[in-house]
């Protein structure tokens, strides 16, 4: 079943017209809504280190590499999705538009079932194993576990979030998030200030707002019209679907974990440094979060744009979504990178009041925050080739020139230069060494896959 009549008011055609308003157009409400996201987070951080001290605000931020490690095989498959309902949406395929979308919201939802089991019984042991504190670590455990209560209501929002984005649709995920943002802001006053629940509090604040956003992005779809239309009773695995949904999604996701491994093995190095180190670096990362979620917003785009044209046949217009998300992901790291770093110790104080948690904050994002813009460039390329259907390339690459270069860093430099200098300097060096392989990768892929249809379509035009 096949229709041209796919344009609703929410979505965007990526195969037509001109690429750096669309990609514009598309991003903006993509950055706002990762902030939004990231808000969350913030929330959590600056009320618990306020009103709940820095041994809880280092708790809750000693979790955040290991939640993302556990997730982020789930959060690959979403790519998949996103790359699946891309390429039906650019083909004008409705039938298999269908069946992603219920696979995909399927997938969310046993996903995020399986996950509140995982946090509840890993928690513990895994922190324990990242060598966090004592005085820090029955905090982080709390805080993880109520975290994972709330991960159907993750998935599914990012699952959702994924399949609108397919279709060009970035406005209404952004809208749903600055509700539930708002709503995240205010139980975390609520249940810390006034019933001292610390970081229990923040994590019960946190799951309310996700539930909030996941079921927006329910309602959304099972009330949009055609092919874009969620139906409960359809809900199923269609077995052809999901093996394609894994075979783009499974390589971002293992590449997810392994990279989130790396940042575990970062973040127990930080823990050696003790309590007050760990405070400075949550609060760094949190505020480099924001730059990075900007820059990743631009992956995005690149991924979905690449996707539909791949899915539409113009071949001719996937250079230049990359040149121009390259020009634009560049311009992000560069200003807020270092505006971030510029404006350091102002934002630190929003987390902390320790003039010495503040010094390492800013240590910390003199190395990451500043050369941030190599971080974004390497997404953007991994962005394209997933587009294009290559996911276990760019999947190699980065476990080897970001992963295993960070892990081999830990194991010979670190340990001979035991510093923190030492530690953060490994992430722009890792950063730079995977973007060039990656522009060497896109090279040659460019060459297998445009060559031959490029050539067809010139001698057509000629004629």
């Amino acid at each position: 079943m096949k229709s041209t009549s796919l344009k609703r008011s929410y979505e965007m055609n990526m195969s037509e017209g001109p690429l750096f308003r669309k990609i514009i157009l598309f991003s903006l409400p993509l950055v706002l809504s990762g902030i939004l996201q990231l808000l969350f987070n913030a929330a959590d951080i600056v009320v618990v280190g306020r009103f709940s001290g820095d041994q809880a605000l280092a708790a809750v931020g000693s979790t955040s590499a290991l939640i993302n490690l556990l997730v982020n095989l789930f959060m690959g498959v979403s790519i998949g999705a996103n790359v699946m309902v891309g390429r039906c949406y650019g083909a004008h395929d409705e039938e298999n538009m269908q069946k992603s979308i219920h696979t995909a919201i399927t997938t969310a939802i046993i996903g995020g079932v399986l996950m509140i089991f995982v946090g509840l019984i890993a928690a513990q042991p895994l922190l324990s194993w990242m060598g966090t504190p004592d005085n820090v670590i029955d905090l982080s455990v709390l805080y993880m576990r109520i975290y994972f209560i709330g991960m159907p209501s993750f998935m599914i929002y990012n699952f959702g979030a994924a399949i609108l984005r397919a279709i060009g649709d970035t406005k209404r995920p952004l809208y749903f998030l600055l509700v539930s943002g708002v709503v995240n802001v205010i139980f975390n006053l609520f249940f810390v200030i006034l019933f001292q629940m610390g970081v229990a509090g923040v994590a019960l604040a946190t799951i309310i707002s996700q539930t909030i956003s996941a079921v927006f992005i329910l309602l959304s779809l099972c009330k949009s019209e055609g092919p874009l239309h969620l139906d409960f009773k359809k809900l199923s695995i269609h077995k052809d679907i999901l093996k394609q949904m894994l075979k783009i999604g499974l390589p971002a996701g293992l590449q997810g974990t392994i990279f989130s491994i790396s940042n575990v093995l970062i973040q127990s190095s930080v823990n050696s440094f003790g309590d007050i180190v760990m405070a400075g670096n949550t609060a760094a990362s949190n505020i480099e979060g924001f730059v990075y979620t900007s820059m990743n917003a631009i992956y995005q785009t690149a991924l979905s744009f690449t996707s539909q044209n791949m899915g539409a046949k113009k071949y001719m217009r996937i250079d230049k979504i990359l040149i121009v998300c390259l020009g634009v992901v560049s311009a992000i790291g560069l200003i807020m990178g270092n505006g971030a770093f510029l404006l350091g110790h102002s934002l630190l104080s929003l987390y902390t009041t320790s003039d010495e948690v503040i010094a390492y904050g800013l240590l910390r994002m003199s190395y990451c925050a500043v050369p941030y813009l190599l971080c974004g460039i390497m997404d953007v390329f991994v962005g394209s080739l997933r587009g294009l259907g290559y996911s276990i390339m760019p999947m190699l690459v980065s476990l080897s020139g970001a992963c295993l270069f960070r892990v081999i860093w830990i194991f010979t430099v670190f340990q001979a230069v035991p510093t923190l200098d030492c530690l953060y300097i490994s992430y722009p060096f890792s950063w730079f060494l995977t973007s060039c392989v990656h522009l060497i990768c896109y090279l040659i892929v460019r060459k297998k896959l445009f060559r031959p249809v490029l050539s067809e379509e010139s001698t057509q035009a000629c004629a």
